[in-house]
């Protein structure tokens, strides 16, 4: 059995990608950060349709409990599903946040590139030991940092999504030795909790977004967790180094 490792996967689309690996055979360990409920109700959802998860915590801008988290995942590896490495690791726990740029601080700019880019970058430094060779590895960016849409506010969020989707061509290069595959996702607006529930909050922002997408809608968690999942598996066994924006002609 393939076993992959998604981190933020509580809600929305880390919810979504662990769901849709699961459902293509994949044991999943799964993470959350503050949000235990929503994770077990992932797990609850993998082992209703016959999967398997482990739900365990993580802050993914705390590097320094990322041993700690290796150790957890090793063991869960043995004890769940008796094998000492992963074929998957979905980068997709983050949050965004709106900073107009004159009220930026050093703390606010630390806290994003912490938990955008450099949590990522060194969870996966952490995690190449239990990698297997021939593993898959994707990141959660944004098309924030591709899109000429730009939006006020969001220039250190997309500055660190961009710094990601640049590490992920470089590790791809790094790791192809031991043919480990690292692709990036760049989602457009999607209905996630992402901004504290911001389309639950503000529904009125849907219908301009939707008007400025070319399929005439907002994404859906599933829309991203589907080809997360396809990247993570052997349908995408050809695809490195590739920065694949998912938002259905947003901004065309």
């Amino acid at each position: 059995m393939r076993v992959a490792i998604v981190t933020g996967a509580s809600s929305g689309i880390g919810q979504s990608a662990a769901v849709q690996l699961a459902a293509r055979g994949a044991g999943v360990v799964l993470t959350y950060h503050r949000n235990e409920a929503g994770a077990l109700d992932t797990v609850a959802r993998i082992e209703k349709d016959g999967g398997t998860a482990v739900a365990l915590p993580l802050d993914v801008a705390d590097a320094t409990a990322f041993p700690a988290f290796r150790d957890a995942v090793a063991a869960a590896l043995r004890e769940r599903w008796d094998r000492d490495t992963v074929d998957a690791l979905v980068n997709n726990a983050g949050f965004a946040e709106a900073v107009p740029f004159p009220d930026m601080t050093p703390d606010r700019f630390d806290r994003l590139v912490h938990g955008l880019f450099k949590g990522p970058y060194f969870l996966t430094q952490t995690l190449l030991p239990l990698l297997a060779d021939g593993a898959a590895v994707v990141n959660v960016t944004s098309n924030s940092a591709l899109s000429t849409q730009v939006e006020p506010g969001y220039s250190v969020y997309a500055a660190a999504k961009g710094a990601l989707a640049v590490a992920t061509r470089y590790l791809a290069k790094e790791l192809s030795p031991r043919g480990i595959r690292v692709n990036a996702v760049a989602p457009g607006p999607t209905r996630t909790r992402l901004a504290d529930d911001a389309f639950e909050r503000f529904p009125e922002v849907i219908a301009p977004i939707a008007a400025r997408t070319a399929l005439g809608r907002v994404g859906e968690p599933d829309d991203i967790g589907m080809v997360v999942a396809m990247l993570a598996g052997d349908e995408g066994r050809w695809i490195t180094a590739q920065h694949l924006e998912v938002a259905g002609g947003y901004g065309l």
